[in-house]
């Protein structure tokens, strides 16, 4: 399904938008910030700065004109020749001397017209140092007032209330602030005025969904004209009442879970199950061992990492006959594999607990009932129904405990701010006061113990032509050379090479665990090692090639592309690097894309996050859109927030059952969609609803689909085609080709091993989109080089951009007045021809920090620059990226009553293949 990499016959090809979309919406109209600019400050900043470049103009000239007078001056004896060399080097340095009249009688007695200029200029530089002098008493009168619309832009309940979960420590100490009225905040009081200024900017300007900083609507494209572009897209409205859904951060049901397990004398009501997916091999019992590492509860997003391999137990009496028992009993308890133990052997039970707790440390022995499902709506909900099924009064008192955590949830919605904070404290405190009653001697929970998300409706619409006509094709063209970025395709590629290497061009593999376990060990785990010590060019600019260890064509065709591209971008780069922008021709996408036309799938689902840009007073022109990233696989866009629109009660489907109904239409002939979920993985990322008719399950995993719909991995087998050179996933059961689906949200990389390598048997894709690779940097200009915006047709696929060493930003130097550290920001900003408003991202070594966000930069505010010099690291090897805005204020696409906000549309794209004369492979 995944790979195509022979010398075949070219496809025949169809590419069609989804006809869903995903909405997010910044939960504060941008005009929430502009209070916080200081508008007169700016102006009295840019007029200084125009005086400066008059002056400095002028006092070159002028300076080149007393030159001229130095030997007049020495015919004049005295100390004529000492004090004009004297105002001339003050006036080149554009500084006013002590006693200017002085100078203009020294200069006039020399030549009446150079003593007229010499009276302009110190005229002109005197009222310049007027100006400057205005401008303390200006910013700190603005000042005053942006920190007034500061605290009532703090006071909005969509910021406060997502705040509330995003950092309780700063919601905690945010009144304090809000009551301080004096006109310069203590320190203390700056500091948390910055925190909170960077998170009224990320619920303003940004999109990322979180509790109410940012809504998310469900959405359809209406049929549209084929020739439609983005100009014929009027701006999206949202109104109305917003709808809050929350959970419980699962990672919290897990801790309950390991507490449970952990105490012999309650784990003995708990049923056990053989590791699913066990088999013999000769004298060895095979399965797959999982370890799970623990997540930092401190962390703001948090979860346990989930690690497996397969792993084998010598034979022996004791545990074939276990194999029996478990073979004759359903779901036995654990108390009844202590007593079998014990009957069989005539130990004592504290010998048999022993033996039955190291079947479940080595996990041969495993305890499913407590396990979060992915697909569950109500996590807790089912983890109590599941300890009341164990009809125990220890189990039906936890159960009943979590009773009041659950009423805090369904409280919390639609609880006011100083509500939510009770519910949330109440939350922590009971769900500790359980595991002190399991136990716990320190009982501990994650930081963030609730996840929010809101929804600003389920019915927007917008004209279908957005994706149709130019835009639709520049996008196309686009997605063509999406492939080269992948970082996933050479994983693929080597999965190919090493499956041919070993069953040879046309074989088949009847034992999947056996040959993701030979993978790995064999080959893939040193080759992840080398790949990942890779840079994709070297220091001079040359591409690095793929590790290429099976020497397959396939890498270096490749290579081959992402050279290709390269030296077509170095070639624009050459041509028009001082523009604002670069065109991409259609000559290099449609070469790049034809080189990598053989590696391409015949099913690629494609997922995008677009902005519209529309023309404004700064920006006029035709409307773009912004490619801010894409991903490959099915629904990525909706598959998180299902639970949202799958509500109980409502008339007609969920969106979850509209959205399996869809996808099952969208299959490839003769093939299945089958889900796979990730095993053990704690997270609320994985949760959604179920859009498959399918699941794989693998070895050491449980399902709770019907056993109808479960697809085990011994059920599976794979196979070279050599007709189209594709590695192809069948099952036997169903005689079908199936489709491996990822709908989580964690990356791909933190699975576990076996559903991480049939990932590459899949349409998941990751493709991080830098076109700058091997293309020589700008010119630096006092630390800064710069990259122009670069767009195909009305696409922009990349921003304008600058980047800084962080050495070289202003830096407040001691006696600097506040007016003078904002007059540097502006200088620095107009001498690189930044716009006004960008966002920030630090690197060190080249490398953004783990968890780092991109900060909205405002030239316009002297709060906004303050919280960001308070974020940078000037240490060496600290280097800043300072992208444009684009869409900007007066090009935003989505309006409400309260004004214009932010926005991102998340679509999706689907292009079918065929390499025969049947046509495409997806039905009409």
């Amino acid at each position: 399904m995944t790979l195509m990499t022979s010398d075949t016959a070219a496809p025949t090809t169809r590419w069609e938008p989804g006809r869903r979309f995903l909405l997010r919406a910044a939960g504060l109209p941008v005009e929430s910030v502009r209070g916080l600019r200081c508008a007169g400050t700016r102006r009295w900043a840019d007029q200084v700065l125009d005086g400066e470049e008059r002056l400095t103009e002028g006092g070159a000239a002028l300076s080149d004109l007393l030159h001229g007078l130095v030997e007049a001056a020495d015919a004049t004896g005295g100390d004529a020749r000492r004090a004009l060399l004297t105002l001339r080097r003050q006036v080149y340095n554009n500084r006013l001397p002590a006693d200017p009249g002085a100078a203009v009688r020294l200069v006039g007695a020399l030549d009446e017209a150079a003593g007229a200029r010499t009276a302009a200029w110190l005229d002109d530089r005197a009222a310049h140092a007027r100006l400057l002098a205005e401008g303390p008493a200006l910013l700190a009168g603005e000042l005053r007032s942006a920190r007034a619309e500061l605290r009532r832009a703090l006071s909005r309940d969509r910021l406060r209330l997502g705040l509330l979960l995003a950092s309780p420590t700063l919601d905690g100490r945010l009144d304090g602030y809000l009551r301080d009225t004096s006109p310069e905040p203590g320190k203390r009081m700056r500091k948390i005025e910055r925190s909170a200024l960077t998170y009224l900017y990320r619920t303003a300007c940004k999109t990322s969904p979180f509790s109410t900083l940012t809504a998310v609507a469900a959405g359809t494209f209406e049929d549209g004209p084929a020739d439609g572009t983005a100009r014929d897209t009027p701006a999206l409205r949202i109104d109305g009442e917003w709808r809050s859904q929350v959970r419980l951060n699962v990672v919290a049901l897990g801790r309950l879970a390991d507490l449970i397990m952990a105490d012999p004398v309650r784990r003995q009501d708990l049923p056990v199950v053989l590791s699913p997916g066990w088999g013999r091999d000769e004298d060895r019992i095979r399965y797959v061992r999982q370890w799970v590492t623990t997540g930092d509860d401190s962390a703001a997003v948090t979860f346990d990492a989930v690690r497996d391999r397969l792993f084998y137990l010598r034979n022996s009496g004791t545990l074939e006959r276990l194999l029996a028992f478990f073979g004759s009993h359903d779901r036995p308890r654990h108390r009844d594999l202590v007593a079998r133990l014990r009957a069989e052997h005539g130990a004592d039970e504290a010998e048999c607990e022993r033996y039955a707790a190291a079947l479940l440390q080595l996990g041969m022995v495993q305890v499913p009932g407590l396990r979060t499902d992915v697909h569950s709506p109500d996590p807790l909900g089912s983890f109590q129904q599941a300890l009341r099924a164990l009809a125990a009064p220890w189990a039906d008192a936890v159960a009943d405990a979590l009773d009041g955590p659950a009423a805090c949830l369904a409280a919390y919605p639609a609880a006011p701010l100083a509500e939510r904070r009770t519910l949330l404290h109440t939350l922590r405190e009971q769900l500790l006061d359980v595991q002190r009653d399991l136990g716990a001697q320190a009982p501990a929970l994650p930081q963030t113990l609730l996840y929010e998300d809101v929804s600003a409706g389920d019915d927007v619409t917008a004209p279908g032509g957005l994706l149709a006509g130019e835009t639709g094709r520049s996008l196309r063209a686009v997605e063509g050379i999406l492939p080269m970025f992948d970082i996933t395709l050479p994983q693929r590629i080597t999965l190919h090479g090493f499956f041919t290497a070993r069953y040879g061009r046309g074989g088949r593999c009847d034992d999947l665990l056996g040959l993701v376990h030979d993978f790995h060990e064999d080959f893939f785990d040193q080759y992840v090692s080398f790949t990942a010590k890779r840079t994709a060019f070297d220091e001079t600019g040359r591409y690095v090639p793929e590790e290429n260890w099976l020497g397959q064509s396939a890498l270096r065709t490749l290579d081959d592309a992402r050279r290709h591209f390269a030296t077509g971008m170095a070639r624009l780069w050459e041509e028009h690097g001082t523009a604002d922008e670069i065109h991409l021709p259609d000559g290099l996408l449609t070469s790049v894309a034809d080189q990598l036309a053989p590696l391409a799938s015949d099913f690629v689902p494609q997922s995008h996050h677009l902005q519209v840009a529309r023309p404004g007073p700064d920006r006029p022109g035709e409307p773009l859109v912004v490619l801010n990233r894409s991903y490959g696989g099915l629904a990525f866009p909706f598959s998180r927030f299902t639970h949202v629109y799958d509500t109980p009660g409502a008339d007609g489907p969920g969106l979850s059952a509209r959205l399996r109904e869809e996808l099952r239409e969208r299959q490839p002939e003769g093939a299945v969609f089958a889900e796979l979920t990730g095993g053990q993985i704690t997270s609320n990322l994985n949760l959604h609803g179920r859009l498959t008719d399918f699941q794989i399950v693998c070895p050491g995993e449980t399902s709770t689909v019907p056993e109808a719909d479960r697809l085990h991995l011994d059920d599976l087998y794979l196979e070279h085609d050599e007709a189209t050179d594709r590695l192809v996933l069948r099952s036997r059961r169903l005689d079908r080709e199936v489709v491996p689906v990822y709908l989580g949200y964690l990356v791909p990389v933190a699975l576990p091993e076996i559903p991480r390598t049939l990932l590459l048997l899949s349409p998941s894709t990751m493709t991080p989109t830098d076109l700058w690779g091997g293309v020589p940097e700008s010119p630096s200009v006092d630390g800064v080089t710069r990259r122009p915006r670069v767009r195909h047709g009305d696409v922009v696929v990349s921003r304008r951009s600058w980047t800084a060493d962080a050495a070289a930003l202003p830096v407040r130097e001691p006696g600097t007045d506040a007016s003078g550290w904002f007059l540097q920001w502006r200088r620095w900003r107009r001498a690189h021809g930044l716009p006004d408003q960008v966002f920030a991202t630090t690197l060190r070594d080249g490398r953004r920090a783990l968890g780092a966000k991109p900060l909205y930069v405002d030239f316009d505010s002297p709060l906004s620059l303050t919280a960001f010099d308070a974020l940078v690291d000037r240490e060496p090897g600290t280097t800043v990226v300072l992208r444009e805005m684009l869409p900007a204020e007066d090009g935003l696409h989505l309006t409400s009553d309260e004004g214009h906000h932010v926005a991102e549309l998340a679509v999706e794209t689907f292009t079918s293949r065929s390499r025969t004369e049947d046509g495409p492979t997806c039905p009409n």
